[in-house]
């Protein structure tokens, strides 16, 4: 029987990886390349600490670009997490983008055109 068990769930050990099995990448080259190419959209990382940075993260927002904003520091005050969220979901509703939570501490805010999937991917499926 317990075979059967470690056939069909494996025996709960996991082997060793091997640095033999990865390849290091040189990505220095296309980093350049692209460091000089404008793009139309930019996935900006931002933090919010106060509601002085929220004219700055819309305005992000307004010109298209993709925000994902560590928010940790304003989950404390409740009053200030809720007029930040309420303000980032006003301008999402007025360019027609998306807005959502990722894992406690990020928000990942979109603009017009880009909604956000909620449905994760497991091993190639949705």
């Amino acid at each position: 029987m317990a075979k059967i068990i470690d056939k069909l769930f494996g025996s709960g050990t996991k082997s060793a990886t091997s640095t033999d099995e990865y390849t290091e990448l040189d990505l220095g080259k296309y980093e350049e390349a692209l460091a000089d190419e404008p793009a139309e959209t930019y996935v900006r990382v931002a933090e919010l600490t106060n509601l002085n940075e929220l004219p700055a993260l819309k305005k992000e927002v307004y010109d298209g670009n993709i925000l994902m904003i560590d928010i940790s520091n304003i989950k404390a005050d409740k009053l200030m997490f809720d007029r930040a969220l309420k303000d980032l979901k006003e301008v999402v509703a007025d360019v027609h983008g998306d807005i959502a939570g990722i894992k406690d501490d990020q928000v990942l805010v979109t603009p017009t055109g880009i909604k956000i999937d909620r449905s994760k991917i497991i091993g190639g499926r949705y």
